[in-house]
This record gives structure tokens, sequence and C-alpha cells, in this order.
């Protein structure tokens, strides 16, 4: 059974910092792009960052200069660090294996003072 497990999220005050993770099963899914996404209050979900099998990186506009993704192969796991985060940074974040329908549950951030 497939399974991509996020964790990390928190309630943090403007200005902190999380670091989420994505734990896939899937061996197959180190050779993957591995996105981050999330879904915001009121809008719909919107992708983040994406890092391919070589951890060559593509950001979103909003998460360059705060946000890196990364990755460890042998971890099975997919992180995003988010520094600088801000309230409208606020929402449930996912990850996904590009090209596949497999999702995790989400991670709840909020970012609120």
């Amino acid at each position: 059974q497939v399974q991509l497990v996020e964790s990390g999220g928190g309630l943090v005050q403007p200005g902190e910092s999380l670091r989420l993770s994505c734990k896939y099963s899937e061996t197959i899914f180190s050779r993957y792009v591995v996105a981050w996404h999330r879904q915001t209050p009121g809008k719909e979900r919107e992708f983040v960052a994406h890092i391919d099998s070589r951890s060559i990186t593509t950001y979103a506009d909003f998460a360059k200069g705060r946000f890196t993704i990364s990755r460890d192969n042998a971890e099975k796991t997919v992180y995003l660090q988010m520094n600088d985060l801000k309230p409208e940074d606020t929402g449930v974040y996912y990850c996904n294996p590009v090209g596949t329908s497999f999702w995790g549950q989400g991670t709840q951030v909020t970012v609120s003072s």
C-alpha cells in the first residue's frame, strides 16, 4: 500500500520557521519529481516547489528566497524548509510524486501572532 506521510506543521509566529517532511513508502519515488503543494483558506490548491531525482529544484514565486526543498533518497523523504513565514502561508501542505495520484493527508501550517 502506497503511503505518503507529511509532518512538521504547527502554529508559529510571523518570521519564524518550520521544516516539513514528506516520507514516502515506495523506493521508486526516489526517481520521481516530488512536489509540495498547499491549500490556503479561500484558495485552490497551489504549487509550492518541486525537486527532481538529481535535486534540481523549482519554486513558486512566493516561495523563492524563503523556502528550500530538499530530499534524502536513503530516507525516502522530501523536506520543505520554510523561513520567514507570513500569515498568508497559513494552510495545509501536501506532497505528491508528480504524475501520480498519490497524496498524503497534509500537514497544517498556521502562522499567526
